[in-house]
């Protein structure tokens, strides 16, 4: 409780857009030095094609691309068949779950979604996209302290970083900012109708993301929508892995003002009540601090949260049902 006394923040909502723009470009700007000296993006996007695949509904690619940082980087494009003109893309945000071996190919199973997502949103008429964050899939065991892998490699990645005035969880988003680089540079693809998705880590990087990088105009995230103060009082730090602690965060501003930079945009967040990483008190705070944001630009509706009694760190068919229904209104 005397940490909570010392680093309280209460995020305020401006009650003009001209307020709230200052005050906007004043949290992205910290929000930015919080994760670190990251190395700036390349300009020109390296990326190699590796093969390309004809499946039912959609053509797959798998490619890599030198993240300028020292680390090669996995990927998947999932193409639409049968249509015409340009589609809109969405970045596909893998999960943490301890799944180090995974990472990327979550998109082709049913694991943690009723569908396989990548295929589902394909079919559909969506470019999908994945990559394996640092440490997972195909990553795994790479960088320094290479021979390590799971959470002794990412704990090292964590180190290493910290050691050159950066976070992992920055690192990680930087991959994930030059992902989306080369899907807006796809020419099948609307570089104007751009969002993301995840389940757990895949949801902290979906509102992460977006509230960094204006492109991506719609996002849903599943399973993880944690206001920090409330994970502490619930002394549930454990958790969550230690990529998502993000040195100085609270002497700042908690988690609503993250998700405020997010607005005008569309974000849908689903969680359950029982789900112990996202305290569901935390969730309300963020809803009541945050939703201002929206309805200063007279886009309410765009900001939609929604708790799901009786669930934990599940994503239900409901909430797929939800998904698609909510890309299809926003980037369709």
């Amino acid at each position: 409780r005397g940490l909570g006394d010392v680093y309280k923040r209460q995020l305020q909502i401006p009650a003009t857009p001209e307020a709230w723009a200052a005050q906007r470009a004043a949290l992205r700007a910290q929000l930015e030095r919080l994760l670190g000296a990251l190395p700036p993006r390349p300009a020109v996007l390296a990326v190699r094609t590796l093969t390309r695949e004809a499946r039912a509904g959609y053509t797959l690619e798998r490619f890599e691309f030198d993240n300028g940082a020292g680390a090669t980087v996995p990927g998947v494009l999932l193409l639409p068949a049968g249509t015409t003109g340009k589609v809109p893309g969405i970045l596909y945000c893998h999960w943490h779950g301890g799944e180090y071996h995974k990472g990327k190919v979550e998109l082709f199973e049913r694991a943690h979604t009723p569908e396989e997502p990548g295929p589902a949103l394909a079919r559909r008429g969506f470019a999908v996209l994945a990559i394996d964050a640092y440490c997972f899939g195909e990553r795994q065991g790479r960088g320094p302290g290479s021979e390590e892998t799971g959470a002794a490699g990412e704990l090292t990645a964590s180190k290493y970083n910290l050691w050159l005035g950066r976070t992992l969880w920055g690192m990680m988003l930087r991959d994930d900012r030059m992902a989306l680089d080369y899907l807006a540079s796809r020419p099948e693809v609307d570089a104007t109708r751009l969002g993301a998705t995840g389940i757990s880590m895949g949801a902290t990087r979906t509102w992460w993301l977006m509230a960094l990088d204006e492109r991506l105009k719609a996002g849903v995230a599943v399973a993880c929508l944690t206001r920090y103060q409330n994970l502490l009082a619930h002394q549930g730090l454990k958790y969550h892995g230690i990529y998502y602690y993000v040195p100085g965060m609270l002497a700042h501003f908690d988690t609503e003002a993250v998700v405020a930079l997010i607005a005008p945009r569309a974000l849908l967040c689903q969680n359950g009540d029982r789900d112990e990483g996202s305290p569901v008190d935390g969730i309300r705070e963020i809803e009541a601090r945050a939703r201002p944001a929206w309805e200063l630009s007279g886009a309410g509706a765009n900001f939609r949260s929604l708790v799901y009694p009786g669930a934990g760190h599940v994503y239900l068919p409901e909430m797929w049902q939800e998904t698609l229904a909510w890309f299809e209104q926003h980037l369709k």
